[in-house]
């Protein structure tokens, strides 16, 4: 508990001071962001605003967690290092999106298979170590090849099958994440929620660890390290809170996909590696919501000019958040009321996870 309570402090007061840092050296960068043309009027205030503002939050996480474990004594798990593999694996993919946007001047980075390809890697890469057995936690692997929403659900799958699972997750998410990221605040606010489930996970799992708690303690979990995964969304969730210091409306600062691809593919590896995969659905269901808002207008749109001629949409504008802002939503209303949203979807996967734990008791 006292890694935990240090590696979000920690992490808190890195991220508060270095995107202070981070707002007028990344302006005198020239690293300004840039604005599409067809988004909300009121967007194009933004312009200029300094962006990549996520190296922030996976600078701060590596330090926090890292002292956490300095102080502690304790050698990092593979579990832990996995969830970091992936935050600065995708980070970087965003970077480099976030830079050729930049240089380039366009409100397009990478292209899509560019983009696509660096998350499949990242991803890939991910699922491949994690499903590698170690010897250190008794022959334990980080990743199952059962999925679990909170115990496992149907028989193992073959390996291959379960990697194209992983690399749907965390390109998903990260991709879920990204399109949410659109509004002051809205993304961090939400992720905030997201990793603070995750350290309450992580630390329940750990006191009911398969092996030392009692038959009479109901549900066990075969879980490796998951206190060490709780230390590290300890991390995260401090980090974002600190970042929201700048980012909340007016954003000083935007994390750009520096910032929303890690954190996406972060949720995904505490998903995976806490054998909890399907319960992510709910738990970051203002995501699913906000990119099945994409998919339906795209849809729509594609098969009304198909069979009439003429594209229809169903929303004014895609992601979500866009079609409350052209209704008349004030920005802060949207990110608010998204936020009590996301709230609500986390009490829910919690409840799920907690009433899993209650059912096999009783």
């Amino acid at each position: 508990m006292t890694a935990i309570l240090l590696s979000g402090t920690c992490a808190l007061m890195v991220s508060l001071l270095l995107t202070r840092w981070a707002i007028p050296q990344f302006a005198s960068w020239g690293l300004g962001q840039l604005i599409r043309d067809d988004g909300p009027e009121t967007h194009h205030l933004k312009r200029g605003t300094p962006t990549m503002g996520g190296a922030a939050i996976v600078v701060s996480v590596l330090i926090g967690y890292g002292l956490a474990r300095l102080v502690s004594g304790d050698a990092p798990s593979r579990s832990a290092l996995l969830v970091l593999f992936l935050l600065v694996g995708m980070s970087g993919v965003g970077f480099l999106d976030d830079f050729i946007k930049v240089r380039k001047q366009r409100s397009l980075g990478l292209r899509s298979k560019a983009k696509l390809l660096g998350q499949t890697g990242v991803s890939l890469t991910f699922g491949l170590l994690a499903l590698l057995h170690a010897p250190s936690n008794g022959g334990l692997a980080p990743a199952s090849l059962r999925l679990s929403l909170v115990t496992d659900v149907g028989p193992a799958l073959p390996a291959a099958i379960v990697l194209a699972l992983i690399w749907f997750m965390v390109s998903g998410t990260s991709n879920a994440t990204n399109l949410i990221d659109g509004l002051d605040g809205l993304l961090t606010g939400s992720a905030v929620m997201v990793f603070a489930a995750y350290i309450i996970i992580g630390i329940w799992q750990n006191n009911h660890l398969c092996g030392s708690a009692s038959p009479a303690d109901g549900l066990c979990y075969q879980v490796a390290s998951p206190l060490d995964l709780a230390t590290v969304a300890a991390a995260l969730t401090g980090a974002c809170f600190g970042f929201l210091w700048w980012n909340a409306s007016p954003a000083k600062i935007i994390m750009g996909d520096t910032g929303s691809l890690a954190l996406g593919a972060a949720m995904a590896g505490f998903a995976v590696l806490t054998r909890t995969e399907l319960l992510l659905v709910v738990l970051g269901g203002l995501y699913v919501a906000v990119t099945g808002s994409v998919m339906i207008q795209v849809s729509w749109f594609k098969l009304t000019r198909r069979t009439t001629g003429v594209g229809r949409r169903v929303f004014r504008m895609t992601p979500l958040h866009h079609h409350f802002e052209m209704l008349g939503w004030e920005q802060v209303t949207v990110v608010i009321r998204f936020w009590i949203v996301a709230g609500v979807c986390v009490a829910a996967a919690l409840g799920i996870f907690y009433s899993g734990w209650v059912g096999s008791v009783s």
